[in-house]
């Protein structure tokens, strides 16, 4: 790896094209002996840092359509949470169904799945029929992986039956040395950004961009008053960015003074601390009080000067999702992914029915949305949105920290980048972006 590392950063493609790949790497994994050893305990007292392990694993080969990248830098997205934890089910399941669907991917079933759904990097190797992509290339990755082989698929990806989530629900993920990806989804690195803060904004930015911006999501529009629940988080702080960016008016929900700072640091106005006003959505388990619907919304009307939110960005799931639905205007819409609290939502169907609203389910992104979005990121429209960053040794604890809520942003995780601060290119346009970068990185 020493020699790969070096090449890289001294940018010289022959050096790296003459480099033997390694027979194994470090990885971040789970393993499948160990899928039960939370069993009994509730949601909040599984540990990632007892199931994320860090060991050495032997490098798939490289099949056609496909490459290998050398992982300077990843980051912590939930689904690494929910792998971590073994809910709602174990990732093994995907993995073995995966590996019986051809003979190309069968490597994917092992008895340990690698798991990241980002990285910032450089191609090492690529397989046959790849002609975009060249060793040496730098690039970031999106998370869809799809065989293309469905006609459903060809309108937008995200619809084909065969699309899996890179990392998750495919082996060989980012949070490694080196990492397995289709080359359909590369994307290049923003060269004025480091390994670390170009890795971070991967697959919450275009999730984020298609959820509030993409006709397939909200199709938001100038003027739009745009609800966003954890708006300092890995997801909320690119929808945050996306309202402002896009002429729309961000009304932010946040949990502590701090992410209320950060949202303001954005540029974000109308801003809503939930621990200040500490509503109490379910008076119990199995019953919400509507009156705490009804408070939100009067909260919302006193901001923005008596007008409800046109698009509802909608994560958290069943702890939020009925005060989403009543607080959405008129004929507004309410775009749901991800339900980190609760996949089983319940709302007042009136609410929904009677005052014309729609629910747009979502979910990742197609490659030309994802393209968009990381386009926006290399263009100084969109910064990451990085808090801290850990050594691959610590995934374990940064993963730990995404699951109890302590961070802000995305946590990212050095790979084989020695430091931060490793892998600008382009020093000039990043001076002159400098300052916006810094603040929402919240520094």
């Amino acid at each position: 790896m020493d020699l790969i590392r070096a090449a890289i950063s001294a940018g010289d493609r022959a050096a790296l094209a003459s480099v033997a790949v390694p027979d194994s790497y470090r990885a971040v994994v789970v393993r499948a002996d160990e899928a039960e050893m939370f069993a009994g305990l509730s949601t909040k007292q599984k540990d990632p840092r007892k199931s994320l392990h860090v060991q050495e694993v032997p490098t798939p080969e490289v099949g056609p359509g496909e490459a290998l990248v050398a992982v300077m830098a990843s980051a912590i997205n939930y689904n690494t949470v929910w792998t971590s934890i073994f809910e709602p089910v174990s990732t093994f399941g995907f993995l073995k169904r995966y590996g019986a669907s051809s003979e190309l991917a069968k490597k994917h079933d092992q008895p340990y799945h690698v798991v990241g759904s980002d990285l910032a990097g450089v191609v090492l190797k690529v397989g046959a029929g790849v002609s975009k992509w060249q060793v040496g290339d730098r690039v970031v990755a999106h998370c869809l992986s799809v065989e293309l082989e469905d006609p459903q698929g060809h309108d937008d990806t995200m619809l084909d039956p065969q699309q899996r989530i890179w990392g998750f629900e495919t082996n060989f993920g980012g949070l490694a040395e080196l990492a397995l990806v289709k080359s359909n989804q590369l994307m290049p690195k923003p060269e004025h950004l480091s390994w670390e803060e170009a890795a971070a904004p991967g697959l919450v930015n275009s999730t984020a961009y298609r959820q509030l911006v993409s006709h397939n999501g909200a199709n938001m529009k100038q003027g739009d008053i745009v609800l966003i629940w954890g708006a300092s988080g890995g997801l909320g702080g690119y929808a945050t960015q996306f309202a402002l960016n896009g002429g729309a008016i961000p009304v932010c929900i946040v949990s502590s003074p701090e992410k209320a700072e950060l949202c303001r640091r954005m540029g974000a106005e109308l801003i809503i601390d939930r621990s200040a006003e500490n509503y109490q959505f379910w008076s119990d388990e199995h019953t919400q009080d509507p009156r705490e619907w009804k408070r939100l919304g009067a909260k919302i009307r006193d901001l923005t000067g008596g007008e409800d939110p046109d698009i509802v960005f909608e994560h958290p799931g069943r702890e939020t999702f009925g005060a989403s639905v009543y607080v959405a205007r008129r004929g507004g819409t309410i775009v749901t992914c991800a339900s980190t609290s609760g996949y089983w939502h319940e709302f007042d169907n009136r609410y929904l029915w009677m005052s014309l609203k729609r629910i747009v389910g979502s979910h990742f992104a197609n490659y030309r949305e994802s393209w968009e979005a990381n386009r926006l990121i290399a263009k100084g429209a969109i910064h990451p949105t990085l808090s801290n960053v850990y050594p691959l040794s610590e995934t374990g604890q940064a993963t730990y920290d995404v699951h109890r809520n302590l961070h802000q942003g995305k946590v990212g995780v050095l790979c084989l980048a020695e430091q931060e601060g490793q892998g600008v290119l382009d020093h000039e346009f990043r001076a002159r972006h400098e300052q916006a970068i810094n603040r929402f990185r919240g520094v």
